[in-house]
């Protein structure tokens, strides 16, 4: 590594401080901003020059960005929509057809193949949907937006460097709306250091090639976390007395102790791993399905914060392992997306910070409902109801 002096090696950050905190403003001025940064960086100017010759901007990309409806579902009817019969038996027959590829993530990373294709399933119907945005576009689009470029910004960077080793292609690369790329949709920099050659041929294709995608997916899982040979998520039943404020993701208890408390394995059988941490979760609170979530359940939520994407995609890993169909008991009626605002308003009024006034039950919108409910005497399942709403 070449060590700059230390007046060199400031003016560099500074340049790139500079940089980096752009947004808004003309696009060709931006974008003019990025090549001399890419400069800075050390990528040749012809290299730069080439990469950026395409580069627009996408009022589609913040269009989707600004539409995200779905996520407004509540857990038992986003994963009755996405999880079906047909996914299901495309992930048994996928699962024969790879069973290789399969062997060698869970040998190798750790990362069993039921989540794998979960993965594959949802966000891309195993590799047959994978987008057809314009990924430097978007990439850019989005960093020249205001709301989030810091999120996007570094992988503009790092589809350079693909470029630059063949592995992307400005004019032509498609995938989703935020960037990602591929049949199990990682991002720029997320390939570029993660990225496994699974296939052999000297180049990362995680648009073409199975083997490159699912392997790259495993060792990212790996990257972020995921623990071997444990398990992310166990559906139980759980007791009517249970002390509802101790569930929650925010909330962990060993497994022994969870069952101490009367927690038991829906489909009758031990607890798995008893002296981890765990905590119950209830999607749709204490009469809706309950489940226990282990410390590799976190690890979902490093590739899609969503909570009702997250426990979707960590509860339909576990029906291509052989689950049974979830007990969707008879949870209380929820609230509507403008209903849900409206709390969250209220919320924030009461000194909660919930990530945002979007209608969605999100994670931090959930851990500000519990408390809510602690504090005035209802159960503290998570779940909102009108009640509560009415209560605030």
């Amino acid at each position: 590594m070449r060590i700059l002096p230390a007046a060199v090696l400031a003016f560099a950050l500074s340049v790139t401080s500079a940089f980096a905190q752009q947004c808004g403003g003309d696009f060709s001025n931006f974008v003019n901003a990025l090549r001399a940064e890419a400069v800075n960086r050390g990528h040749s100017q012809a290299n730069v020059d080439a990469f950026f010759r395409t580069a627009r901007f996408d009022q589609s990309v913040i269009n989707a960005d600004r539409r995200q409806g779905v996520f407004q579902l509540p857990f038992l009817e986003f994963s009755r929509r996405v999880i079906s019969q047909n996914r299901i038996d495309n992930g048994r027959r996928n699962n024969q057809r790879y069973d290789s590829i399969f062997d060698i993530a869970e040998r190798q990373y750790g990362v069993s193949r039921g989540v794998l294709l979960a993965f594959w399933a949802l966000e891309t119907d195993y590799g047959q949907v994978q987008g057809d945005f314009n990924t430097l576009n978007a990439l850019v689009t989005l960093s020249h937006d205001c709301r989030r470029p810091n999120l996007f910004r570094p992988h503009i960077f790092a589809a350079l460097e693909l470029f630059e080793n063949g592995d992307f292609d400005p004019a032509t690369t498609t995938g989703a709306w935020a960037g990602e790329i591929g049949m199990v949709q990682m991002l720029p920099e997320d390939i570029l250091t993660r990225g496994v050659d699974g296939d052999g041929d000297g180049h990362v294709r995680l648009k073409t090639s199975p083997a490159d995608a699912l392997l790259s997916g495993a060792n990212m899982l790996r990257g972020l976390g995921w623990r071997a040979n444990e398990p992310w998520l166990v559906e139980i039943t759980v007791p009517q007395n249970l002390d509802w404020s101790r569930t929650g993701l925010d909330h962990e208890l060993r497994v022994s102790d969870w069952e101490a408390a009367g927690v038991r394995a829906r489909n009758g059988g031990a607890l798995p791993n008893r002296n981890l941490p765990a905590s119950v979760l209830l999607p749709q609170g204490r009469n809706g399905p309950a489940f226990l979530a282990y410390p590799n359940f976190d690890v979902f939520f490093e590739w899609n914060q969503s909570f009702v994407y997250v426990t979707t995609a960590a509860y339909f890993a576990t029906r291509l392992e052989g689950a049974s169909v979830y007990n969707a008991g008879s949870p209380d009626p929820g609230l509507s997306a403008d209903q849900m605002r409206q709390l969250q308003q209220r919320l924030v009024a009461r000194g909660h910070d919930v990530g945002g006034v979007d209608g969605i039950l999100g994670r931090m919108t959930r851990a500000a409902v519990q408390a809510e409910q602690q504090r005035l005497g209802l159960p503290a399942d998570a779940w909102p109801t009108r009640a509560l709403l009415n209560a605030l």
